[in-house]
Parts: C-alpha cells; sequence; structure tokens
C-alpha cells in the first residue's frame, strides 16, 4: 500500500495512492495527520479501511507534502555504503570505518516534497545530491533489538539527502551543511513494509536532467537497517513517525573530478525498485 501526505482544496490532509489517484482517510480515520495514523491500532487494519475505496483526485491535481511532514527526528546515516565510503578515500579525505554508525540529525524544515523545489542557499554553490532509503518508524521504542527492529517498520520511501558541502566542512560536525531549508527531498509516497521482505537488496539510482549519477543497491549498506534501528534506539525513544535516512552509495558529486554540483534549472531524481521516483526542480534562494 502506498500512504501519502498532500496538499488540496486549502488544506492539508493524507491519503491513500490508488492507481493514478488517491483516496482522503484523513476524515475517514478521524486521525489528522499519517504519523497519527502509523501510531494508532487503525495502522494494522489499514487493508480492510481501504477496501472499495475509488480515487477522488489525481495525483496530478494535488500537491505533495513530505511523506512525513513534521517527524519528530530525522536521523541520518553518515556514509553507510561501503562504494560511498571508498569513493570518499579516493578523492581525498581521510576517514575510516567506525565501529558503530556515524549519525547525525535533520530538522522537519530541511525537507521538501515530491515535486517540491530543492533551494540552493544564496551562501553556496556546492549543492549535492545524495539519494537514499528512507525508513519510516511504526511501532516506536527504546533499546530496540537489533533481532526485533523491522517490526518497528512501518515503510519504506525515497529520501534525497542533499547536501551544501563547504557549509558540512566547516567542521567535523556536519549537521550545518544538511539542514538548510527545503534541500530534504522527501517522497512522493511511503511503501508499507509489508510490501517489501526485510532485508531485501533494492536498487537505487540517482539521475541528475536525465543522466545517472548514482547507481547502486541497498545490500552496500556498510551498517543494515536493523542495526540503525537498534543504534539510534539505544539513544532517544523512536516514534512513530520518526525517519532514518539510510546513507547514500557512490556517485555523489563532490567526489568527481572536477566536481559537479546541483544548480538552479536541473532537475533531479532519485528512484529506489518497489517505491517509485522522486523529482525535485533545483532552485535559488530568494
Amino acid at each position: 500500500m502506498k500512504l501519502l501526505s498532500y496538499h488540496l482544496a486549502g488544506r492539508d490532509t493524507w491519503g491513500v495512492v490508488l492507481g493514478d489517484g488517491v483516496a482522503e482517510l484523513a476524515q475517514r480515520t478521524g486521525h489528522a495527520t499519517l504519523a497519527d495514523f502509523i501510531a494508532s491500532p487503525d495502522f494494522a487494519r489499514r487493508d480492510a479501511l481501504v477496501a472499495g475505496l475509488k480515487a477522488e483526485a489525481q495525483l496530478g491535481d494535488i500537491r505533495f507534502l513530505p511523506v512525513i511532514p513534521q517527524p519528530e527526528k530525522i536521523v541520518c546515516a553518515v556514509r553507510n555504503y561501503m562504494d560511498h565510503h571508498q569513493e570518499v578515500l579516493a578523492a581525498g579525505m581521510q576517514r575510516e570505518l567506525s565501529e558503530q554508525p556515524p549519525i547525525f540529525l535533520r530538522v522537519w524544515r530541511s525537507q521538501t516534497p515530491h515535486n517540491g523545489p530543492i533551494v540552493r542557499p544564496r551562501v553556496s554553490e556546492s549543492l549535492d545530491w545524495e539519494g537514499e532509503l528512507a525508513v519510516i518508524i511504526g511501532e516506536g521504542g527504546r533499546d530496540i533489538a537489533e533481532a526485533d527492529a523491522f517490526q518497528h517498520v512501518a515503510g519504506y520511501s525515497c529520501y534525497n539527502d542533499a547536501s551544501v558541502r563547504e557549509w558540512q566542512f566547516h567542521a567535523k560536525q556536519i549537521a550545518s551543511g544538511k539542514n538548510f531549508e527545503s534541500t530534504g527531498g522527501f517522497g512522493p509516497w511511503m511503501v508499507t513494509a509489508d510490501e517489501i521482505e526485510p532485508g531485501r537488496q533494492l536498487k537505487l539510482v540517482t539521475r541528475l536532467n536525465g543522466e545517472t549519477v548514482q547507481s547502486s543497491h541497498t545490500g552496500h549498506m556498510i551498517f543494515s537497517i536493523p542495526k540503525l534501528i537498534a543504534y539510534a534506539s539505544t539513544i532517544f525513544t523512536l516514534v512513530p513517525g520518526d525517519v532514518i535516512a539510510t546513507g547514500t552509495p557512490a556517485g555523489v558529486g563532490w567526489s568527481k573530478k572536477p566536481p559537479q554540483f546541483m544548480k538552479p534549472g536541473d532537475v533531479v531524481e532519485v528512484e529506489i525498485e518497489a517505491i517509485g521516483t522522486l523529482r525535485n526542480p533545483v532552485v535559488a534562494q530568494d
């Protein structure tokens, strides 16, 4: 099942994708947001709730919102693909593999939806792409065991952890380059976890203006989804609607010789097998 957040007829809402259309579920279920629905017992009976529904609006008529518009936490993994780690070393950065997953946090205002603009800030021209698999937390918890981690996954989506590189490199802590407003593409929808076998290797492709710049699969992750969930939940309680961006594979623009970055007028797409394609135009900050 594909669930999404969107804006239509002057209000924000959420619903289910049915073919080329969408049916609203907010009023039908009494849950104001998709995160509220994920947190409720109704999420487990979602198939019964949507049975017999027909599309009420076309996907082309809605304005997509980030799948979870205001998650409490967006946990992002750093250099979590072996091929990306190797390209970072080849580009001259001195980094060793860590024993535990390196992570940072994004704020929700840094997100932008499917078809929404990724905004290049006026202070930089080094806006880079990072196609990633996003995990949306269903059942929350603290100190979640790796063996139980997939039971806490509500679904999966596409993410573009677009990075403002020189701000990322201001210090050893990289969060300043990862939190500019409207840089983190998230969408177009969430595919529920029952549609994707736990641990399945998913092909991931990022395209810039139609040209493939990243092509890999999730089997190259250094730290698995269960490891990321277990590690993050050791630090803080995960709650329904939290997002874990699981890292990007090789092919980022910074590592190219010469470096290549996104510029206003570009269109970047992140396509993940069994999920869909996240598309964002790039614009300059006003």
